[in-house]
């Protein structure tokens, strides 16, 4: 029988989670006009790295499968913290953010060419520091990338014994 706390349901559920933050970063930009900075795409794309971790976590059933999945998936999510912070403190403080880390990471990828609409930066970090219902748009992400870390932490912790 299956738990809440079952390391199946956990990984479905950090995935959607992940898809579901792209898809409304896709929204907010599409229909909403929040055009994504470097550190946005980036943040996208680590988003994405989690759900597909995940998916090999559902996938590679067994302790050692659950473990490499959840050590990727917290990595990641320490990863997209970092580059939250980053775009907030730093990157959103300066007047162009072309060449940046996170623009080599995303254009090294090329995915900026194979799929622009998604993962083209089309704004400077100072332009799109945007606030999302009075709160700045990283801080969602960096919120979302933190509820992801303790999944993962909890994933990697030994299944409690019933008591």
């Amino acid at each position: 029988m299956t738990t809440p706390g079952h390391p199946a349901r956990l990984f479905l559920a950090a995935a959607a989670l992940s898809l579901g933050v792209v898809g409304t970063a896709l929204y907010t930009q599409h229909a909403l006009g929040m055009l994504p900075c470097p550190w946005c795409v980036l943040q996208r794309v680590v988003f994405l790295a989690i759900a597909l971790a995940c998916v090999i976590g559902l996938l590679w059933r067994g302790t050692v499968g659950r473990t490499l999945a959840a050590g990727a998936s917290l990595l990641l999510a320490i990863s997209g913290m970092a580059a939250a912070l980053w775009q907030h403190f730093v990157a959103a403080a300066s007047a162009s953010c072309n060449l940046t880390l996170a623009d080599r990471i995303v254009g090294g990828m090329r995915l900026d060419s194979l799929w622009p609409d998604a993962f083209s930066a089309r704004a400077s970090c100072a332009d799109a520091a945007v606030n999302l219902f009075g709160v700045p748009y990283e801080f969602w992400s960096l919120l979302l990338f933190a509820g992801l870390a303790v999944v993962s932490v909890r994933l990697l912790l030994p299944a409690q014994s019933n008591r």
